[in-house]
């Protein structure tokens, strides 16, 4: 369904000294950087599937987006989506995608959020009967009822952000582009909408582009992670590969009744202690858990043991380091 085969593109940043002569010369003879945003990226994804595309701030997420959703042209490259060529065939190509840029708005601010729902219907041409099936789900699974009639301007950001995803839906895109579509929600909203994100990709086989720095949202959501760094892809594979190529690190917290000292187990770090609980780091790979657990009840009375996996989080950042990015 998608392919990106050899995508470039960059930019020309203006650049000068600070002053009023620099400003002066600036005029006359304006100095530019080229910054490469994309470096001859190629990948591609089929129907159905959820893909988190992760990399830190500058990598070239949003660029990917915008050319995959036709905003901006390519130096070079190819890109197929659903047959179309996003840039030259737009008009035809926007009818099967849903974008939301967590920064960006589609509603109009003035107005309230049904009457920009409804240009949406009358912009997509969505017959009546699907715009309104369409139009009650998305306002009882993101409980949007209460908002409709308010101007989109004096909505919050994550209340604008539940209003942003339903209107990237009215018109049944088979393929949607998620560019931060959880920035400024609550704990609550969060969930709600990651669970709406996997009704959609499981009953309606929608597949979803998903950019993020909030690492919950992709180990809720995406099988696969495509890692960008520099302009380039570095990393395309299973999520749980990455966990277990990264992840072999556990934490054991232990409580145990009240210990004189601090004790040492072998194949372990210490990360903290007191009398009464220890939590302990374990490398699954050089050392088993089982055997850490049974040395620990050999030197301390246990009450309560909890053994967790490395954070997400933290293996992300390991491969940002693998990478030095």
């Amino acid at each position: 369904m998608i392919r990106v085969e050899g995508l470039s593109k960059s930019f020309k940043v203006p650049q000068r000294s600070s002053g009023l002569r620099e400003a002066t010369k600036a005029l006359f003879h304006r100095k530019h950087t080229v910054v490469e945003a994309l470096n001859d990226i190629s990948f591609s994804i089929e129907p159905g599937e959820i893909v988190g595309y992760i990399g830190p701030n500058g990598a070239g997420k949003s660029t990917t987006i915008k050319v995959m959703s036709g905003i901006l042209v390519p130096d070079r490259g190819k890109v197929s989506i659903k047959g179309y060529t996003p840039w030259k065939d737009r008009t035809d190509y926007v009818q099967h995608i849903g974008v939301v840029f967590g920064q960006r708005s589609q509603l109009w601010w003035d107005v309230p959020v049904i009457d920009s729902f409804e240009l949406l219907r009358d912009i997509y041409k969505i017959p009546q009967a699907e715009y309104q099936a369409n139009h009650d789900l998305l306002v009882e699974t993101l409980d949007l009822q209460s908002l409709l009639q308010s101007p989109v301007r004096q909505l919050s950001l994550g209340q604008r952000m539940r209003c942003e995803i339903a209107a990237s839906l009215l018109h049944s895109p088979s393929i949607l582009f998620l560019d931060e579509p959880t920035i400024g929600l609550d704990a609550v909203s969060k969930i709600a909408v990651r669970q709406f994100i996997k009704t959609i990709n499981q009953e309606k086989g929608v597949t979803i582009i998903l950019t993020t720095h909030d690492m919950f949202d992709i180990e809720a959501l995406a099988d696969r992670v495509l890692l960008i760094g520099k302009g380039s892809i570095l990393y395309d594979g299973k999520l749980n590969e990455l966990r277990n190529r990264f992840g072999s690190h556990k934490t054991i917290t232990v409580d145990y009744r009240e210990s004189v000292g601090r004790f040492e187990i072998p194949g372990t770090s210490l990360l903290s202690w007191s009398p009464e609980r220890a939590i302990l780091s374990v490398d699954s790979e050089h050392t088993m858990v089982s055997e850490v657990i049974t040395q620990l009840s050999n030197q301390v009375e246990l009450i309560d043991i909890s053994v967790d996996a490395q954070p997400i989080e933290d293996i992300i950042v390991q491969l940002y380091k693998e990478y030095q990015i």
